[in-house]
């Protein structure tokens, strides 16, 4: 029978709920346990609520767990239920992020991890910024100075050499200095590129575009990039600042950069909320904060499966 002390009455619910799905989970209930069940959910229609969205989310956490048996979760044991229950759904999805990692990482000469930026500056002079969770790889030559941007942003201050041009590829595409600053943003196989002083030439999907100062340009894996259009300088760089800034997202682009941010994973399961149109400022270093404004702003509901593990829904 579930007596442990972490489960009184005063708990939120959806920490309670979690800890029931856990326990039932690892096996059958005991005939005790079966009634301390049935007695939560009859002591309060919201309890019954909370579980059955409990069980929806957790299902779905279940479906993103690695399907290899060598990193299979054992069996939850008796003991304090919260801390059981918080441990096997943080554990799933940190196998899971931390094994789409590692080959990232194997690859990267430099960077950085949640939350975090990093200025580096390279045996030329140039200059490097690295957002949160980003990583690049260095390809230097006598010849040129090549670089690859695996995943996240970075801000890139170039130093003058016109006998060895300084190139970053990112998504198939490549992005050329001439004589200039420039971030670079990724997303799901997508580039943005903004020219904060002179300008570049893209090259992705076969054609090239330059884009000038206070433009950007933007292209799909193995796309041509877009033609320039003027660019909001203050918000793409905000980030530098300790700002997040974002004019006309989509939600799922929003919670994609603040996940950035977070020690923890912010889950969006209904495809039609991620695209609701998002324009606010938010600080990098608060994270939680902004899903609190979100949720607000937008008259969405936060499940809050502690800190660590949040979901968005209507």
């Amino acid at each position: 029978m579930i007596d442990d002390p972490a489960l009184p009455n005063n708990k939120d619910m959806h920490e309670t709920a979690t800890a029931w799905w856990v326990k039932q989970d690892a096996g059958p209930l005991s005939r005790e346990d079966r009634a301390a069940f049935e007695a939560w959910l009859a002591a309060n229609p919201a309890n019954s609520a909370a579980f059955d969205e409990v069980s929806m989310l957790c299902g779905e956490l279940r479906a993103l767990r690695p399907s290899r048996a060598s990193v299979a979760m054992a069996p939850v044991r008796r003991g304090p239920w919260l801390a059981s229950a918080f441990a096997f759904l943080a554990a799933s999805l940190v196998l899971v992020f931390l094994l789409n990692d590692v080959p990232i990482l194997w690859r990267a000469d430099f960077h950085t991890g949640t939350g975090e930026t990093r200025l580096v500056t390279l045996e030329d002079g140039s200059q490097l910024q690295l957002g949160a969770k980003s990583a690049i790889a260095l390809h230097y030559s006598a010849a040129q100075r090549r670089l690859t941007l695996l995943e996240g942003e970075a801000w890139f201050q170039t130093a003058p050499n016109s006998s060895r041009p300084f190139i970053v590829e990112a998504e198939g595409g490549t992005i050329t200095a001439l004589g200039t600053a420039f971030d670079i943003a990724l997303e799901n196989a997508h580039a943005d590129v903004a020219v904060t002083e002179h300008r570049v030439a893209v090259s992705s999907g076969g054609q090239t575009v330059f884009v000038a100062e206070g433009q950007q340009s933007s292209f799909d894996s193995g796309s041509p990039a877009s033609s320039p259009v003027p660019a909001d300088i203050d918000s793409v760089t905000g980030w530098r600042r300790g700002n997040l800034i974002f004019v006309d997202k989509s939600l799922g682009e929003v919670v994609t950069t603040l996940g950035r941010y977070h020690h923890g994973y912010v889950f969006i399961p209904d495809p039609a909320l991620r695209q609701l149109r998002v324009t606010g400022r938010f600080q990098a270093a608060d994270p939680l904060g902004a899903i609190s404004t979100l949720e607000a702003s937008l008259g969405l509901h936060a499940i809050h499966l502690t800190n660590y593990l949040v979901f968005l829904r209507e």
